[in-house]
Order: structure tokens, then sequence, then C-alpha cells
């Protein structure tokens, strides 16, 4: 019998211990709400790098020309209480009287597609891509429709940096 309780003697002691450990749980961390990533409204400059180019008849030729296409704007970007820039500055000139048929903005990231008109037709532009404050990285890809066929697709690298206030014209 004395085996036997000497035996139970750390497995009662370590249970003990255990259950003791149970009752005394840390304090949790205070939670830290991270301050929301939003845009700033002012003037940017913006870089347009065509980095693909395709039409029902684009040859090898105009492609490759069409690679070599980079546009730098100076623009007024207007960003909305909830935090959402323009989607005609976003569009640039791939489109006007743009609208957002969707999208996502959390934490410094935006997910969108704006639909806009475009000459006799419409295109739609997706975005992906990041920003802060005062710089954005978005990829770009344009799908021109005319008559409900695809006349144009083209993609693009888009950079851009806060450089002030809009200045009045």
């Amino acid at each position: 019998m004395q085996k036997f309780a000497l035996a139970a003697l750390p497995l009662g002691l370590g249970l003990a211990l255990g259950l003791a450990a149970c009752g005394s749980k840390p304090e949790p961390a205070p939670e830290t709400t991270e301050a929301p990533i939003v845009m700033k409204a002012g003037e940017w400059a913006l870089t347009r790098k065509t980095t693909g180019y395709n039409t029902p008849t684009v040859t090898p030729a105009e492609y490759q020309t069409a690679l070599k296409e980079v546009s730098e704007d100076r623009i007024c970007i207007a960003v909305d209480a909830a935090g959402v820039p323009d989607a005609n500055a976003l569009a640039g000139n791939e489109g006007k009287d743009c609208t957002y048929k969707d999208k996502l903005l959390r934490k410094g990231r935006l997910i969108a597609t704006l639909s806009c008109t475009s000459g006799k037709g419409t295109s739609e532009v997706a975005l992906e891509g990041n920003f802060t404050a005062d710089t954005l990285t978005l990829g770009s890809t344009m799908t021109k429709t005319e008559g409900g066929q695809p006349v144009l697709r083209t993609t693009h690298d888009v950079t851009g940096k806060r450089v002030g206030e809009c200045t009045k014209a």
C-alpha cells in the first residue's frame, strides 16, 4: 500500500499544481486599434507605364511601340469622407464619367472595378494595389467594349506621389 501512495504522490502533486495554474490567467493585452490608412486629397504626380496592349488586329510592331509608352500627369485627386479616391482620377485616359462598380479599401490596399464611358463605347478598369496617405502603386487593366465586343485591352503600372495641395486653375 505504501508503494502505491508514493507512486500516486507525483501524480497528485502535478494535478494540484496544474489546477492552481488554471486559476491564475495572465491579463490579456489591451487591444490596439490600428489607425486607418487614408489617401490624402491633393495634387498628385501620376506615372502610367504601359505593360500590355491588345486589340483584335494588333501587330507585333504596334505592341512593342505601346510598351514604350509612359505618361506623367499632375492631377488633383479628391478623396471622399470614406477615404475613397475619385474614380475619374484613377482611370486616367482609360475612360470618363467613371463610377465604382465595386471597391475594397483596407489597410492600405485598394481593389476596385471602375465602369466608364470611352469614345463610342464603355470601358471597365480593374485596379489593384497599395497606397499610403501620399503614395500609391497600382496595377490597372482596362477593357474597352464597343457594341458589346471588346476592342482594346491595356494594362498599366501606375505609381503616384502626392506633391501638395491642389492649385486653383
